[in-house]
């Protein structure tokens, strides 16, 4: 069976507020985007690799991908106007090309320190449970707000997890994922996660139950300057040899 990753990089990078999109900023002569398709194109479980492009800059990611000899690249899809949209066109594009039960791997482009072990987790827990979300431990103690202001509320941290990517699913299951959520007029959520949890609810048909794989707090999104500033630092840094 085939694993694809399918990497996002359609956002416009508001946030950076940057004159390029964040997943193409340079960082130490590398653009982001090849950064995480570096990590894809290493992994050995890694059959093909499709990225959805933010229109006008497909011919910047094939040059890239001729200049740094990602193979594996093999599909650049259009993204859509939300994340929900460019993940939907994506994996209904990649449904042409692969077995219902072959595993898509979808992933951030700008979660570019993505190490091996975290990719392999993913696979694994996904081939076990048919879904696998990347997820650490909460070890700040959360608080709710409705004004942003002030809160009386929090949560349990041991009950918590923070999400991040790779998620991944069978090809039928977030194709057919997509398709429910069309109908049911569910079109904005920020995650895979969140999505396959709105789904079922909507529809009122298993648990919606996520499965969690290893994440790491390396593998840190970068949407401010100041992401980049750690992204500096973790390409630079090695682990001291007395931390176990």
């Amino acid at each position: 069976m085939a694993n694809i990753a399918l990497l996002t990089a359609a956002g416009s990078g508001s946030r950076m507020h940057q004159d390029i999109p964040k997943q193409f900023l340079t960082v130490n002569e590398r653009p982001v985007i090849v950064y995480t398709l570096e990590a894809f194109q290493r992994h050995p479980e890694i059959d093909a690799i499709a990225v959805v492009c933010l229109e006008g800059w497909e011919q910047i990611l094939t040059a890239y991908a001729r200049q740094f000899n990602i193979t594996k690249l093999n599909y650049i899809i259009p993204g859509g106007q939300t994340g929900q949209d460019s993940i939907r066109n994506g994996v209904f594009e990649l449904e042409k090309h692969f077995a219902p039960d072959d595993m898509i791997i979808i992933h951030d482009g700008n979660r570019a320190f993505l190490e091996a072990w975290v990719i392999s987790d993913n696979i694994r827990v996904a081939r076990k449970h048919g879904n696998a979300i990347a997820a650490v431990p909460c070890t700040e103690v959360v608080m709710e707000t409705e004004d942003g202001i002030s809160s009386d509320t929090t949560h349990q941290r041991e009950r918590l997890r923070r999400t991040q990517t790779p998620h991944a699913f069978r090809v039928k299951d977030i194709c057919d994922l997509h398709r429910e959520a069309l109908k049911a007029g569910i079109t904005n959520t920020a995650a895979s996660c969140e999505l396959i949890v709105k789904v079922r609810k909507n529809n009122s048909v298993g648990s919606g139950q996520i499965f969690f794989s290893k994440g790491s707090e390396k593998n840190i999104k970068l949407t401010t300057v100041e992401d980049i500033d750690i992204f500096k630092a973790l390409l630079s840094t090695e682990r001291s040899s007395w931390l176990k």
